[in-house]
């Protein structure tokens, strides 16, 4: 490294070499004793305390426009599609 550069820079460069090299030294003896899954997932079980949740959501809600009011958002949709 530099010349110039302070006593506590080289120490941080070292520092963080070190902890690269122990942090992949860890990763790859974890992947290879676990066979390359790192997390093994289950599917996640209801839990026990909690109501159960329904699957449907809030009622649709529609608008009947009038025949004016088509004609203007077809036109709209005609402007903005020349774009």
């Amino acid at each position: 490294m530099s010349e110039h550069a302070a006593t506590l820079q080289l120490i941080g460069v070292t520092v963080l070499a070190v902890t690269a090299v122990a942090w992949a030294v860890i990763l790859t003896s974890l992947l290879r004793r676990t066979g390359g899954v790192l997390s093994g997932r289950r599917p996640a079980a209801p839990l026990p305390a909690l109501p159960r949740q329904s699957r449907v959501g809030p009622p649709l809600e529609s608008v009947e426009l009038t025949p004016a009011e088509r004609a203007a958002f077809a036109g709209l949709v005609r402007r903005l599609g020349h774009r």
